[in-house]
């Protein structure tokens, strides 16, 4: 990090979009309080049960996140950059959406009918996370960031690797309604913004 002014190691100043995010998000979420959030509910919501088990992919989404950095770090730097500026555009765009339509969603579960340690993680989670700026998902977008990062890096594409990954995708996003942190309408409104962002920072196809 000391040499981090030469040319060879500028890149790691792109690293810094994640303490201004996270004080951003911290911010928002408990100085920048609303008076009233909109809750986000549709009829697909009341049709998809709690499963405390999709806690693993929810969980994984903090591994892939710091994977995929720590792979494009040391192995395809133009694809490190390109990434961190994905989730500078979609991140901070969606931390601006909460502040114009501040939203909530009011389905998070009080009784379980299970008791194990999947339930009382969530448990935990829920006390350390609040129930409000939810749409879009930042799970959701996060997540498809990574998914092309990882299609488009060096040395990750092969077929295997891609099929893991796109299925992995789908179960953090699944995750996010089987564990009542999201709506169904988050998931569906991260979409646009992932293809937005896409769009601005790579201007191509995906394969």
């Amino acid at each position: 990090m000391m040499k981090q002014d030469t040319k060879k190691y500028r890149h790691l100043k792109y690293l810094m979009f994640w303490p201004v995010y996270l004080m951003s998000f911290a911010v928002l979420e408990r100085v920048f309080v609303h008076d009233y959030y909109h809750p986000v509910h549709c009829f697909i919501d009341d049709l998809i049960p709690f499963c405390e088990y999709f806690l693993i992919p929810y969980c994984l989404w903090f591994v892939e996140l710091l994977a995929i950095q720590l792979y494009t770090l040391l192995y395809d730097i133009d694809e490190f950059k390109n990434f961190i500026k994905y989730l500078t555009i979609s991140f901070m765009g969606t931390l601006l959406i909460y502040i114009i339509y501040p939203t909530c969603q009011e389905m998070r579960v009080e009784e379980y009918a299970r008791s194990n340690i999947f339930t009382y993680l969530v448990q935990l989670i829920y006390s350390v996370d609040t129930n409000t700026n939810v749409c879009p998902s930042l799970h959701v977008i996060g997540a498809v960031a990574v998914m092309i990062s990882t299609f488009r890096a060096k040395g990750l594409n092969k077929p295997l690797i891609r099929v893991g990954i796109a299925v992995l995708t789908i179960l953090i996003s699944m995750s996010t309604v089987f564990l009542k942190q999201h709506s169904f309408v988050d998931v569906i409104c991260a979409i646009p913004v992932c293809l937005i962002t896409y769009m601005i920072i790579y201007r191509s196809y995906l394969f």
